[in-house]
């Protein structure tokens, strides 16, 4: 299982993250853990300091063959034990009897997946950032582009495309605040040995692992017991939340590129191939990728909470499908960020577009603007009434709106021509849009600016 790729794949700047994903930094996390457990042993006085620095210095990733490990893995049977044998032989002189002393293999292994979990989150922050700062960018640039708010899909009011964009930044706002929050419940360390009682390290194995969770930078678990999972699901719930709020920007680019609206498109490089039997073809690339590989993670929660539903104090069935998981997860997270970053950076907007699609009911999309002017005079209900009334008969009869409003006695009588047109151009009825949209960019830049 993994994420979902295509050409586009290998033209995006993946900052690092694909490296952090990769069986050799699996090893290379192993290693860290591993060297932390060894210092931390050392200094409570568990394991003599010599042969301590020895261990830490041998846990290079230079001394781990994957290759031999994964021919012993076939002749053990187990999937850590060849690489701690081999890492045992690294060691100088008898210092590898200290070697993974008074834990198990699922303490090594969770802990140096959240490791490696918590740098990619760092960069998965990384990207979001961007991502706000390039929303900001449209934000500012399109604070007054009319175009229209739809609802059901359908024509509603007016609004601007800078509102629409501060729409998307407010989710990402609160999912970086919610990827910061839950950093210390998910990002922890267990060394509770094979059940989580600290059976044959007692209380200095307590000590150790909050040593080493110092060491690595992360939290340590209260109960370090392998049959929590809980800290597992929430990040991946959080994942796919995010990836939630960048699937939401690739529909609407997939639907409004569409020719028939033409609102947005993808940026374009020159030479880019859509098809190999239609030469016209040029496809939403980057959001049929965000939209395809966000909903194969949505479906990683549930295959998780079942997993972690599992009794007793330890079972593989659970702990191979959460690892499993959880790698897929940040696999395909890389991807929809990714996409969703370059995206935002460079989306085309059509203003001209948007301005026509805004106009293409002939005032319709107003009548709401009038029916309040008219409330004033008739109440809220009868004015509603009017305004249908002859919404509907403009729409059933294929009849100037403009022109039913104006020969219309009642609100002839209470607005002049001139007024009425007025009230019917979309640029006159976006509401708050671009107040909201400068505003809600001037919070990201500065926010985000100093961090740079």
């Amino acid at each position: 299982m993994s994420a979902l790729y295509d050409s586009k794949t290998k033209t995006m700047d993946d900052r690092g993250i694909r490296a952090l994903l990769t069986e050799e930094e699996k090893f290379r996390s192993w290693l860290d853990i591993e060297a932390a457990l060894a210092k931390a042993q050392s200094e409570i006085g568990i394991i003599p300091v010599d042969d301590a620095q020895k261990i830490i210095q041998s846990c290079r990733i230079e001394n781990i063959d994957i290759n031999t490990v994964n021919e012993l893995q076939r002749e053990i049977g187990h999937g850590f034990v060849p690489f701690l044998k081999m890492l045992v032989k690294a060691c100088p002189a008898d210092s590898g009897k200290f070697v993974h002393y008074g834990v198990t293999t699922q303490n090594i292994q969770q802990s140096a997946q959240l490791l490696v979990a918590k740098k990619v989150h760092v960069k998965f922050k990384t990207v979001l950032e961007a991502i706000l700062l390039n929303l900001a960018q449209i934000a500012t640039r399109e604070a007054n582009t009319v175009m229209p708010g739809r609802t059901h899909g359908r024509h509603a009011i007016p609004i601007t495309f800078g509102f629409k964009a501060a729409v998307w930044i407010d989710e990402f706002q609160m999912m970086l605040e919610r990827m910061e929050q839950c950093e210390k419940r998910v990002f922890r360390i267990m060394m509770g040995g094979a059940v989580g009682a600290f059976n044959s390290s007692g209380e200095a194995g307590r000590q150790v692992q909050t040593r080493m969770a110092e060491l690595l930078g992360m939290s340590e678990m209260r109960v370090p017991s392998r049959n929590i999972a809980n800290h597992k699901v929430e990040y991946v719930q959080v994942l796919s939340l995010l990836a939630s709020c960048c699937h939401k920007i690739a529909e609407e680019v997939y639907s409004t590129s569409l020719e028939e609206i033409a609102e947005l498109g993808e940026g374009f490089t020159t030479g880019t191939v859509g098809s190999s039997t239609m030469p016209h073809k040029v496809n939403p690339k980057l959001a049929k990728g965000i939209i395809a590989n966000a909903q194969k993670l949505y479906s990683l929660s549930s295959v998780m909470l079942n997993s972690s539903s599992r009794p007793y104090e330890a079972d593989s069935s659970s702990y191979m499908l959460l690892e499993s998981s959880l790698h897929e997860a940040l696999a395909l997270m890389t991807e929809i960020i990714l996409r969703a970053e370059e995206l935002t950076r460079t989306l085309h907007v059509n203003r001209e577009q948007m301005c026509r699609n805004a106009g293409i009911n002939s005032g319709l999309d107003n009548s709401e603007f009038i029916m309040m002017k008219l409330a004033a005079v008739l109440g809220k209900d009868k004015a509603h009434e009017k305004m249908y009334s002859l919404a509907m008969q403009s729409i059933h009869e294929k009849s100037s709106f403009s022109k039913l409003l104006c020969e219309d006695p009642q609100i002839s009588g209470l607005f002049t021509t001139n007024e009425i047109l007025t009230f019917l151009e979309p640029n006159n009825y976006t509401g708050l849009s671009s107040t909201i949209a400068e505003e809600v960019a001037k919070s990201v830049k500065e926010e985000l600016t100093p961090r740079g």
